[in-house]
């Protein structure tokens, strides 16, 4: 059953616009969470995001525009990153430097130089660090990794996911609408938002514990989608419409693994589509696929046809799951959300090992800065780097708490 501690965290929040808007509504909602003090670029987003605090019924917290004001505050003990995608490792590294706990906003890097300065700052204050990979938390997911880990699949050999997302307005209305991402477009051509495929197949096939991610190649196309919808919705002089995008609208990178695994990731948000985060887990037993809810198990499955995965999924039923939907399933995403911020907390309070730890963060969002200077080089294949330094071997898989991975 999901509760809640006696003692509390007292958080530091950095980052109010939408996203962080929503994640601030949930750790609001929390009886042993307080939020002493957020920061943002913009004053009317932190007050709003004070009143949205104050409408629980706790008290208003401290507001600054320097999220260096929030670490260095007595007051607070952990922080929460939900600010722009380049921030993140800073605000981070800073966090792990000022011995506060700290969870991060997905992202990628842009720079190896970036996730290495993670692990490096970690290992030097040993403060833990943990990306907020809600996809890890989703319901099919987690019945998947049960799944895997009971060798359903058998041997697992392939895994596939993505982020396909129509964002075209989103992207061609950044500039106005005050939202970092249309930046990244305009500059960068590479995966730069990987973690969503990436953080499921990677704790299914034990990266970073048993396993790691070997080498890289990605490719990607031209770029049309958000372009041609700003000239029609935008007109024919609005600056997106006159300035090409450098990303590409679709982006697919293949990784390699050292127990022979292959990882297919997709990113494709600037043409028209249902959203999709594309997952496939194939093994020597048998397939899901996300596109179709459908899986085939071999004994089990008609023979050469799909089955519909509902069943698999009461069946396979991860127990936190089991209690969360007798609780109540709350927030949003699905309910994810809630449960990748309470195994932050838990972690914190619990002082147990990050579900999602900085070896994570490092290596998923690394993929962004390799897929850039692969496609730079023709889809040339890059080698991976071993943030964990060897220790990938022979680390264990971590505290068996509640939200473990």
């Amino acid at each position: 059953m999901i509760g809640y501690n006696e003692e509390k965290i007292r958080l530091g929040f950095v980052g109010l616009g939408k996203r962080g808007k929503d994640l601030l509504r949930l750790l609001g909602d929390m009886p042993d969470v307080e939020i002493t003090a957020i920061s943002d670029l913009y004053e009317d987003r932190l007050q709003e995001a004070a009143r949205q605090v104050a409408e629980t019924g706790k008290s208003a917290p401290a507001c600054f525009t320097n999220y260096r004001e929030i670490i260095a505050r007595k007051d607070v003990t952990a922080v929460i990153i939900a600010s722009s995608w380049t921030s993140h490792s800073e605000i981070a590294i800073a966090a792990m430097r000022a011995g506060k706990p700290v969870a991060s906003e997905v992202g990628g890097a842009a720079s190896l130089e970036e996730c290495w300065q993670l692990v490096r700052t970690y290992e030097e204050t040993g403060t833990p660090c943990m990306l907020l990979e809600n996809c890890c938390y989703g319901r099919e997911e987690m019945a998947l990794l049960r799944m895997v880990r009971e060798g359903i699949f058998g041997e697992l050999l392939h895994c596939q996911g993505a982020y396909q997302h129509d964002l075209r307005e989103e992207v061609a209305m950044g500039v106005e609408n005050r939202h970092y991402r249309v930046h990244n477009y305009l500059h960068r051509n590479g995966d730069v938002y990987p973690t969503h495929g990436l953080g499921p197949a990677a704790k299914m096939l034990n990266i970073n514990r048993g396993n790691r991610l070997t080498k890289l190649s990605s490719m990607s196309t031209k770029t049309r989608g958000i372009t041609e919808w700003a000239r029609r919705n935008l007109g024919a002089e609005h600056p997106v419409t006159l300035t090409d995008m450098v990303l590409g609208d679709i982006v697919t990178t293949m990784i390699q693994c050292a127990n022979g695994e292959s990882i297919l990731l997709t990113h494709d948000t600037s043409l028209p589509r249902p959203y999709s985060r594309g997952g496939r887990v194939q093994g020597t037993k048998g397939i899901w696929m996300e596109d179709g809810a459908v899986i085939h198990i071999e004994d089990r499955s008609p023979a050469h046809a799909w089955e519909p995965f509902e069943s698999y999924l009461h069946e396979y039923e991860h127990s936190l799951w089991a209690d969360y939907l007798k609780d109540g399933v709350r927030g949003g995403h699905g309910g994810m959300d809630y449960l990748c911020l309470r195994a932050f907390v838990e972690s914190v309070l619990k002082k147990t090992e990050m579900p999602i730890d900085v070896y994570d963060m490092a290596a998923w969002m690394a993929v962004t800065a390799l897929s850039e200077q692969s496609i730079e080089l023709g889809g040339t294949m890059l080698p991976f780097p071993d943030f964990t330094n060897g220790k990938w071997m022979n680390r264990p898989q971590g505290n068996f708490t509640t939200y473990a991975l």
